[in-house]
């Protein structure tokens, strides 16, 4: 079906183009780490004062380099929030470790904090706070806990760049931070990653990790006059052509992150009354939580309701959408043990949960029919 509303629209924001047709004449060089991957780098290193940033063909191999970096390995144990998309347990998995499943606190939807202690044993290798909404978890108690019993604490970061904590910026708390430009997110090269590393031990090895396992990095450098295997590893570079449109969308951040502020205040405002006549919860954004704007979602009385009110919204061209099935009550997650009642806020969420159309380009005469067209809604 065509949708005269979708959930989601790519946006250019200026330069893409431009960019994109400059990396192509540089005949030399246009796969990874080219001008415009380094570009990318400085930006990212400069803007959040990360001791490195690396980009990635995802979010997802990202934080596979995180778990190759951390030494993940069978009988190993790391923390993930149930309510998350499946690459944040999926990197762990994929390196033998067992997913210890947390629930989520009610409010913000992040991974409750005041679990951790109880999920922690001597087998527990990471934590793996996914900042949901780009709403920043309470990384003051996580990182206690963490550094108490000698934890690595890894930030799944996709949905929050830009977002901060207590006046810092997510994705600087833990040892390691991952960051996706998939479409659907604020900054996008369409596909794409990267792994943001604050502890300079690490970067060399993540080097590494994303030239194949060689030292390449270092030969291009300089620092050696050839360079061979010397690490397990993959092919973790995303092309310059990628990193070029990239660049143009960072370098539009200010007006990217207002228009989108702009957009979440309108359905905030517009849907506030609404929301309380007809026992629909809005997004909830902590005082001392800087959000990054990413979206905007409803929590619905039923998943009855939900079904209805999708149909609804389908009918009238409007394009709204639910995510995260419950991790632990999946087939995989029940072939490690978790089954239904383990994770109840989750469970609840996951099926109330509905995310309303939310893009850089959004109009306002656009998101006022989404506003009137929930205003109307009468099948309770």
């Amino acid at each position: 079906m065509d949708y005269t509303i979708p959930f989601n629209k790519p946006t250019l924001t200026g330069d893409e183009f431009a960019y994109i047709s400059m990396a192509i004449k540089n005949e030399l060089h246009i796969s990874g780490d080219g001008a415009y991957t380094k570009k990318c780098h400085a930006l990212l290193e400069q803007m959040l004062g990360v001791s490195k940033a690396l980009l990635t063909t995802s979010c997802t191999h990202a934080l596979e380099m995180a778990a190759i970096l951390l030494d993940i390995r069978e009988g190993d144990e790391v923390i993930v929030p149930s309510f998350t998309f499946v690459s944040t347990v999926n990197a762990f998995v994929l390196r033998g470790a067992r997913p210890v499943f947390a629930d989520v606190r009610p409010d913000t939807l992040n991974l409750d904090e005041c679990q951790l202690e109880a999920l922690i044993t001597p087998r527990t290798k990471a934590i793996v706070p996914v900042h949901y909404a780009g709403v920043a978890c309470e990384m003051d108690a996580i990182m206690e806990v963490a550094n108490r019993h000698g934890v690595a604490v890894v930030e799944d970061n996709a949905h929050g760049l830009l977002a901060k904590y207590r006046g810092r910026y997510t994705g600087t708390f833990g040892v390691m931070a991952t960051q996706s430009f998939h479409e659907t997110k604020n900054f996008t090269s369409g596909e794409g990653g990267a792994l943001l590393i604050n502890s300079p031990a690490l970067i060399e090895r993540a080097e590494i990790i994303r030239e194949k396992g060689t030292n390449r990095s270092r030969f291009f450098r300089g620092q050696v006059d050839k360079y061979t295997w010397v690490d397990i590893g993959s092919s973790y570079l995303p092309s310059d052509i990628l990193a070029a449109y990239l660049y143009a969308q960072f370098e539009n951040r200010e007006t990217i992150q207002s228009k989108r502020a702009v957009i979440w205040k309108r359905y905030h405002e517009h849907l506030s009354d609404w929301a309380e006549e007809n026992g629909v919860r809005l997004p909830t954004v902590p005082d001392h939580c800087e959000q990054a704007y990413h979206m905007f979602y409803i929590i619905l009385p039923s998943l009855e309701v939900r079904t209805r009110l999708i149909a609804y919204l389908k009918h009238l061209g409007i394009q709204a959408v639910f995510h995260y099935l419950p991790l632990h009550t999946s087939d995989m997650g029940r072939r490690y043990g978790f089954q239904p009642g383990d994770c109840p806020v989750t469970e609840e969420m996951s099926d109330r949960l509905l995310r309303l159309p939310f893009y850089n380009s959004m109009t306002a005469e656009e998101q006022m029919r989404v506003i009137h067209a929930l205003h109307a809604f009468r099948d309770w």
